[in-house]
């Protein structure tokens, strides 16, 4: 499914909420281009571990038209803040340890507003999107974890972890 965040860069469309595995090369080449000799690449994966918990595997839900349109948002910041060529995925479904859960590419003339642009876009995405995590540990046990606060939801109420 193409999202309304995709940028159409060269002829290519980038999605960003995605049920199938991102492919990092793609999103290098959607940013690349004669130009822009700077390409900064963040890539989160799934751990094996949250907090002293063994981490067996996740799930990622999400709003999707509240966060194709806040992704956009973000995207459109951060190529006006910077001179950059930006394209981002991030996963949905079920996710094992390993899995590359998110994706984050900047491309500029040079490295360090192509390095600005990625951690920004991280960071922001991280704050601002509707994304859900859920981990499932190996005690069985199950959790909801806000990705903007590190906070753990159970039923005994919210518990502070540590990202």
């Amino acid at each position: 499914m193409k999202s309304r965040c995709s940028r159409r860069l060269r002829e290519d469309e980038v999605e960003f909420l995605t049920e199938q595995p991102i492919d990092v090369a793609a999103l290098m080449a959607a940013v690349q281009a004669p130009a822009r000799g700077g390409i900064a690449v963040f890539v989160g994966a799934v751990r094996n571990h949250q907090a002293g918990r063994d981490v067996l595997r996740l799930h990622y839900s999400a709003y999707r038209p509240m966060a194709e349109a806040e992704c956009a948002r973000i995207m459109t910041e951060a190529e006006a803040k910077w001179d950059v060529a930006v394209a981002v995925a991030h996963r949905v479904g079920r996710l094992e340890v390993g899995d590359t859960a998110v994706a984050v590419v900047a491309a500029s003339a040079h490295r360090e507003e192509a390095f600005a642009a990625c951690r920004y876009l991280i960071e922001q995405i991280k704050r601002r999107v509707p994304i859900w995590k859920q981990e499932f540990y190996a005690d069985g046990s199950v959790s909801w974890v806000d990705p903007s606060t590190g906070a753990e939801h159970t039923e005994a109420g919210p518990r502070l972890q540590h990202a």
